[in-house]
């Protein structure tokens, strides 16, 4: 009894096939995306409290928490020494507030500060502007490229001031 050649051919396709479909033939990466998105949020305000007193007050228009970490846009931000600052878009990354795209800060009885980047410590109430910046208060013009302020002292230090500073008469 032999074999036919009809069924070595069929035998013959068929592992072909089969081979062929599991064979992989291009490298393609699979990528897995995992879902960290914890929760989010619009138009809504974020107070923070202590035992004492409220610290901070966070209104955004649309905001996520992501892998520990909230972004919130159009962020407007105050505290017990800020009357606001306002930035297009703000992430709290621990204890801080990374702001970016038009960027005012107005401290109660004292200057607006305008900028495009700053960084606040909300610990130490520290705020680093990192781009140029111009500061208004009256006929008062503060422009230059870095600030560092720390809103409780009242201590400003800065990098390439020029000013205009009208003083009262003795």
């Amino acid at each position: 009894m032999g074999l036919r050649l009809e069924v070595v051919l069929i035998m013959g396709i068929v592992g072909i096939l089969a081979g062929s479909l599991l064979l992989k033939l291009s490298k393609t990466d699979t990528k897995i995306e995992v879902f960290t998105k914890e929760m989010e949020f619009t138009n809504t305000m974020l107070i923070e409290v202590d035992t004492q007193k409220v610290l901070s007050n966070s209104y955004g228009t649309y905001g996520v928490r992501d892998r520990g970490i909230f972004t919130l846009d159009n962020l407007v931000y105050s505290t017990d020494t800020i009357e606001s600052l306002v930035a297009k878009q703000g992430k709290f990354k621990g204890e801080i507030l990374y702001l970016d795209g038009s960027v005012v800060l107005k401290e109660k009885g004292g200057y607006t500060y305008k900028t495009e980047h700053a960084n606040y410590n909300q610990q130490n109430d520290i705020l680093s502007i990192t781009a140029p910046f111009v500061g208004t208060s009256d006929k008062n013009i503060i422009k230059g490229n870095t600030l560092y302020y720390d809103t409780r002292t009242k201590d400003v230090f800065g990098t390439k001031i020029d000013s205009i500073l009208y003083t009262t008469e003795k």
